[in-house]
């Protein structure tokens, strides 16, 4: 026994002994930064001399810049499909608000995939693909959740925000709080892989950014102008770049920390946007802007850096997009998908390892609005089916559909085909219904901008997210919402509210099915539309003001589809309340 012992401990010794000076790979670290309506253009290292982005721009330098990257026109088609892999018209996504942006369920996420294979996964910014469990983030594979699920927020300043289905207030200009957030959850992470989702909110209007990068701007000259000046509004031009100076800042001392906690050697960093720029400035020549199918409206910037893996200043010049950008970030993590997980994008990470373009012969897809254009190598195929060569027209002025037919044809028919993907998309009013009692997370949000109204009243501004109801002034208005119930169980629910002094007593009622509950509003809160006051060019959403949050009651649901009905029985002012959104939380 004891000679066997002793034979063991050598062994165990020599087994040591041969692991000296190999070192065991710890899986990376990837951190995913998107921006939200910021144009190809709007980057110093892509040649705009408006603005300065060095950290931005040093991401490439010291990595990989992949010169033709598309995504979609507008935001959630694009989000659903970066976190997929599957292009956004097989994931019930045809709309950016009103249930239209939500990504259908069993569906994989970057958040899941990541999560499965160990990682702390988090997401922090703007979601817009559902806010309702199992739509939700948290639900997505996202152990944190720190931002807003709507498609845009009226408020940078200390705004309502959501962290893992709670509402709270954040802390200073939104975008540096995102940043805060994912500064501290990296320090959480020492002994862990993590994958961090960071969508921040701008330049997306309204047009607000702290005083010091304004300062820079608000009167500063132009010299990048867009290809037609006369459709350029230079304020807006100078507040858009001013708050992507913000966002370099921000990048900047993101990669100072990673550097500081020496997690930047294992560490992929990728930055993107999610659609063209949202106004006309300098764009690089490109034809387009948010919204269209066109090269301005769906290219991207796309950086990537892993020190030591990726050679510093590689340039692809093979087309990918945001359908790719699943496969290709678990290929550099190493994981390895099921077979079950059916995408649409390539694995493009041994082209950015070895530094190397293998042409693939593909073609990528634009639409929004009824347009569908088709991006192959080196041709577009716009939505009226005219044919430009981009290697010599990247501005698309000439059509030679006429000298190429038969290439015209061709994608031409490409395209009829993918098209039948969008004409199976739901139409004006999404069918499905909204979700309530979720297994997990155990909360789910009734907002204004998902109902649908009754009788005269109103929503604050066209554009539904971040929006309120008001004008509530008879007991036949209504807000309506077609709900699933998940899961049969007893909900507390929460009234976010706002309701002058000579408007208390009004009496409402929640409803659903043969389940009903009564709430009078005996306590007044009034708050000013102030959140304009910060703006430094004049928003087109609707301002924001603070609402209040009470208890509205208990009710015991039933699994299965319903409406709920929100009522109000009793108006003894002029007015009941303005309403903001309805919490059903599973007890």
């Amino acid at each position: 026994m004891k000679i066997s012992y002793l034979v063991m401990l050598l062994g165990l010794f020599l087994m040591g002994c041969s692991h000296v000076g190999t070192k065991i790979e710890k899986a990376p670290n990837v951190i995913l930064i998107i921006t939200d309506d910021q144009g190809w253009g709007d980057l110093s290292y892509h040649g705009n001399k408006n603005l300065n982005t060095p950290n931005l721009d040093g991401i490439a330098h010291e990595g990989l810049s992949v010169n033709n990257f598309y995504v979609q026109p507008v935001c959630s088609p694009t989000r659903a499909e970066i976190l997929t892999g599957k292009y956004f018209s097989r994931l019930g996504v045809y709309d950016t608000s009103s249930g239209g942006e939500r990504m259908d369920i069993g569906v994989p996420t970057l958040g899941d995939v990541f999560k499965s294979k160990g990682y702390t996964t988090a997401a922090f910014g703007k979601w817009h693909n559902g806010a309702q469990p199992p739509y939700h983030p948290n639900a997505r594979g996202f152990d944190e959740f720190y931002g807003f699920c709507s498609g845009h927020w009226g408020n940078y300043y200390s705004p309502l925000i959501e962290h893992n289905g709670t509402f709270t207030s954040g802390e200073g200009f939104l975008v540096d709080d995102l940043f805060n957030h994912s500064i501290n959850f990296i320090k959480e992470q020492a002994n862990t892989p993590f994958f961090l989702y960071l969508p921040v909110n701008t330049p997306h209007s309204p047009m607000q950014v702290p005083e010091a990068f304004w300062s820079r701007f608000k009167n500063k000259p132009l010299i990048s102008r867009s290809t037609n000046p006369e459709q350029e509004d230079e304020d807006f031009t100078r507040a858009a770049l001013a708050m992507v100076e913000n966002i370099d800042f921000n990048v900047g001392r993101l990669l100072s920390f990673l550097k500081k906690q020496e997690l930047d050697e294992n560490t992929i960093v990728v930055f993107m946007s999610d659609n063209g720029p949202n106004g006309w400035r300098w764009n690089g020549g490109l034809k387009g802007r948010k919204g269209d199918t066109d090269e301005g409206g769906v290219k991207s910037p796309f950086f990537i850096k892993w020190p030591k893996k990726i050679k510093a200043g590689t340039q692809l010049t093979q087309i990918m997009g945001s359908i790719d950008v699943l496969p290709t970030l678990t290929g550099l993590a190493g994981i390895s998908l099921p077979d079950s997980i059916v995408l649409d994008g390539l694995d493009l990470h041994r082209d950015m390892l070895n530094a190397t373009d293998h042409f693939k012969n593909r073609a990528l897809f634009n639409h929004w609005n009824g347009k569908t254009s088709v991006r192959i190598q080196n041709y577009r195929l716009d939505h009226q089916n005219r044919l430009f060569d981009l290697r010599k027209d990247a501005s698309q002025l000439h059509d030679i559909s006429e000298r190429r037919p038969a290439l015209r044809d061709s994608l031409r028919k490409v395209k009829f085909q993918w098209e039948k993907l969008v004409r199976a998309l739901p139409g004006t009013r999404d069918i499905r219904p909204f979700t309530i009692g979720a297994v997990h997370p155990k909360f789910s949000h009734l907002p204004a901008q998902d109902g649908v109204l009754g009788g005269n009243l109103l929503r604050s501004n066209r554009w539904p997210n971040d929006s309120y109801i008001t004008n509530w002034k008879s007991v036949s208005d209504s807000i309506i919402w077609p709900v699933n119930v998940l899961a049969s169980g007893d909900f507390e629910i929460f009234l976010h509210y706002t309701c002058q002094t000579s408007n208390l007593g009004t009496r409402l009622e929640l409803s659903l099915g043969n389940q009903k509950i009564g709430r009078t509003i005996n306590e007044a809160f009034e708050s000013p539309l102030d959140a304009s006051l910060r703006d430094i060019y004049p928003r087109m959403e609707s301002d924001v003001k603070a609402f209040k949050r009470i208890k509205f009651g208990e009710l015991t649901l039933s699994k299965g589809i319903g409406t709920v009905y929100l009522t109000a029985n009793q108006i003894p002012g002029q007015e009941a309340i303005d309403f903001r959104m309805l919490e059903f939380v599973k007890k």
